[in-house]
């Protein structure tokens, strides 16, 4: 497994300072329920229908379990907003003395609903919005992803945006930062069993509910209830699982104790991506994140792979600032590279490719150099502060700006080629490239055409198929 790190441990060590007085209990005393003191309030203020509550643990030196239904908690102090209106129980527990002492439950009665709580864009994505409901499944079939599953560092996250490490930015949140993404070939059955994994659905109807069913795990069929945090992009499943498999040689599954609350990285309308922390062994490796891609149920039945015909895409047209943002996404950035597996070049003429597949380009330009070239070359358009690129060839990595001629579809990069192997007539001659092939609102399946070459004679491109 190759993994791109940034090696930088960051260990922090609380150190919790207990001051002893008369009146306080020791440190091994089982307390008594009645010694146990704490609060279940709804703020009325906040919510006329008492959607908002507050939960206190106000006994010192316990650690306090809350479950409330939508979701569970170990804070001392925590606010739980309930979107819908209905019954909740609120039940509480604390660790004292190395035993668990279960307090009795407290009734909330929800007058009202608030759907101000449900209805951020995440909400929307991921259930459908208020009153319905969304199924899921794994991307098996790399109609999207690489493989339905991915490997990160357990400090990445949202990867819309985190601190960059490296030269690009993955949602990076601390020093354990990295990824490898299984292809769908022949890595994707080594570390997941091919079949049917079945769907999930998550529901806005009343309540935020969960279902998952579960052909590879013995045709089960789950169900419980999820809470979306939209401010620390987690996910919390109770009482049930996400789809999921995993079998490195040793523990599998197994390697992963936390089955409830995942980080998302990614959420849209179409796709998704759920992670969880592999917190044990397996193969020696150490801890890793495991996350898992999945696609819309609607967008997987209706999936249409891309067309790759000869003049699909050619001299595209772009309203004003598209090309700009086809290039780098969001202020992040985008990071691009050659379709070295798929078809990564084609000598277009006249405004018509031949290549479809990688096998058309070999030996005709197209060879074992230019996989080594491109196995480990990238480039990143952003506009943070101005257009600016990072190149990166053979470890070699080198930034500078970059121009956009909307009239002509010409990128320019202000002091380096695009990509170089010495000794191909394949390399390009000059830092200004044409898209010449290009499918707006498709690139992220798609990718996009660098023209690097004219035959005039001809009316001919070269050009590199470059994808995200």
């Amino acid at each position: 497994m190759k993994r791109y790190k940034q090696l930088l441990a960051m260990f922090m060590l609380p150190v919790l300072l207990l001051a002893c007085k008369k009146n306080e209990h020791s440190i091994g005393e089982v307390l008594d329920k009645s010694a146990i003191k704490f609060e279940v309030v709804q703020d009325l203020k906040a919510d006329a229908g008492g959607n908002t509550v507050i939960l206190k643990n106000m006994t010192p030196g316990t650690l306090p379990m809350w479950d409330f239904g939508i979701g569970t908690s170990t804070k001392m102090i925590d606010t739980v907003k309930f979107a819908f209106a209905g019954d909740y129980v609120v039940r509480f527990s604390v660790a004292t003395g190395g035993r668990i002492v279960k307090m009795d439950s407290v009734l909330i009665k929800v007058t009202q609903d608030n759907l101000n709580y449900v209805n951020d864009p995440l909400w929307t994505a991921i259930s459908g919005g208020v009153g319905q409901e969304k199924q899921w499944v794994l991307d098996t079939e790399g109609k999207f992803f690489n493989s339905p599953l991915y490997f990160y560092g357990v400090n990445n996250g949202w990867l819309k945006e985190g601190n960059p490490f490296g030269n690009f930015n993955t949602g990076c949140y601390g020093g354990d930062c990295w990824v490898w993404e299984a292809g769908v070939g022949d890595v994707y059955p080594n570390i997941m069993t091919k079949g049917d994994y079945g769907s999930m659905t998550f529901s806005l109807k009343g309540l935020a509910t969960f279902k998952a069913v579960k052909p590879m795990e013995e045709g089960k069929t789950q169900t419980g209830t999820y809470i979306l945090n939209i401010g620390s992009k987690t996910l919390t499943i109770n009482n049930a699982s996400i789809l999921r498999g995993y079998k490195p040689a040793k523990n599998g599954m197994t390697g992963i104790s936390n089955w409830t609350n995942y980080k998302v990285l990614s959420l849209d309308a179409n796709t998704m991506q759920l992670g969880v922390i592999r917190d044990k062994d397996v193969d020696g490796e150490g801890p890793a994140m495991i996350v898992y891609n999945f696609l819309s149920k609607s967008f997987s039945d209706n999936y249409v792979p891309p067309v790759t015909g000869p003049d699909a895409g050619f001299d595209p047209t772009f309203k004003t600032g598209e090309l700009l943002t086809m290039l780098t996404g969001t202020a992040s950035g985008r990071l691009w590279k050659i379709d070295a597996t798929g078809n990564p070049i084609d000598w277009i003429g006249k405004g018509k490719g031949w290549t479809k597949s990688h096998a058309d380009s070999r030996d005709w330009g197209w060879n074992d150099s230019w996989d080594a070239v491109a196995k480990d070359s990238w480039i990143l358009f952003n506009r943070v502060g101005g257009l600016k690129y990072t190149r990166s060839q053979n470890g070699m990595v080198s930034s500078g700006t970059f121009t956009i001629n909307e009239a002509t579809n010409e990128v320019t990069l202000n002091g380096d080629l695009l990509i170089q192997n010495p000794g191909s007539f394949m390399s390009p001659l000059k830092n200004t490239f044409k898209v010449v092939k290009a499918f707006p609102g498709k690139v992220e399946s798609l990718g996009i055409w660098f023209g690097t070459d004219y035959n005039a004679e001809k009316d001919e491109w070269f050009a590199f198929h470059y994808i995200l």
